[in-house]
């Protein structure tokens, strides 16, 4: 018998060797990344929001937009996901100033400037640091913090362990995606 008629004849057959050998097919098949990939095809879930079925998250345009003109309306912060290990936020704020340097052991970010521009201190070496719970610090002053200004449509990667400061003069939309990985 030829390959493929073998392989015919062992899908057909049931014996527990033949289960044995297709058992690797079967959990790949089953695996949660194409469980994941079945999701996606067929996922439609309100924003921010996951059903009982899908973790897939899907922000419209439209969406954002809504929430964005909320967000500046009431000058607040808005999350849109909350989930373990990530966050997704709008802020808006006037004239706000971080009175001191914060870093994370396990957490990354991500922002966006939506509207509006604001400046942040970034790395150096913390003066005066203190922990205000395990793995969360805050500093008066970082020796040595380089200066950027952020303005709308600048996105910025802030890595753990990465001291930074947000100070706005004027007013600021930003979105913010903070990942935490244990690690």
């Amino acid at each position: 018998m030829d390959d493929c008629g073998s392989l015919l004849g062992m899908v057909n057959k049931q014996t527990r060797r033949n289960f044995l050998l297709k058992a690797p097919i079967a959990a790949a098949v089953a695996s949660p990344l194409a469980d994941t990939m079945l999701r996606a095809a067929t996922a439609g879930s309100a924003m921010g929001q996951t059903t009982a079925a899908s973790a897939i998250q899907v922000f419209t345009a439209a969406e954002m937009a809504t929430e964005l003109k909320g967000v500046q309306a009431n000058h607040s912060t808005k999350n849109l996901l909350t989930s373990p290990g990530t966050l997704i936020i709008l802020n808006e704020e006037t004239k706000k100033a971080g009175k001191e340097f914060e870093w994370h052991a396990t957490r990354d970010h991500v922002f966006q400037v939506l509207e509006g521009e604001t400046k942040y201190e970034l790395g150096g070496t913390p003066k005066g640091a203190h922990e205000t719970k395990p793995g969360e610090w805050l500093a008066p002053e970082s020796e040595g913090a380089k200066t950027v200004i952020l303005k709308k449509g600048d996105y910025m990667f802030v890595p753990r362990m990465t001291p930074h400061k947000r100070t706005t003069d004027g007013s600021v939309s930003l979105l913010l995606i903070s990942s935490q990985n244990p690690s």
